[in-house]
């Protein structure tokens, strides 16, 4: 056999050995998972979107009445411009420029918490 067959012998044979393997595959029987972890939500990753909700001001923390309002029932609510947003956040720093003083249900809302992370999800195209 002249070299030049040996060697077209010897690629047959080793491209035939690698589809081998490649179709003789382990068989799988489970889909590996690949868990996704949400975004640790902190003050330098919030979008301050909770400052879009109504907030009843329940208890007195000494919130300034510049930042009052009632609501069409007679109650206390935090007061929100045109905008929607609350009128105590820093538009620029979109952080609570009343924070030592903000309302109980300020206090209570956690940041990260289930019902944060459903707030942000509402406004998800303010992440974008």
């Amino acid at each position: 056999m002249s070299p030049a067959a040996r060697l077209r012998q010897n690629v047959r044979q080793s491209v035939h050995t690698a589809m081998a393997r490649c179709l003789t595959l382990p068989a799988m029987n489970t889909i590996p998972l690949t868990e996704i972890v949400e975004p640790a939500v902190t003050c330098s990753t919030c979008a301050a979107c909770c400052c879009q909700l109504e907030v009843m001001l329940i208890t007195d923390t000494g919130v300034p009445d510049r930042f009052i309002d009632t609501d069409d029932w007679g109650g206390e609510v935090m007061l929100r411009l045109d905008d929607g947003w609350c009128a105590a956040l820093d538009r620029d720093t979109m952080m609570c420029t009343i924070y030592e003083k903000r309302p109980l249900i300020c206090r209570e809302f956690e940041m990260g918490a289930p019902e944060c992370i459903e707030e942000r999800q509402g406004i998800a195209t303010a992440y974008r």
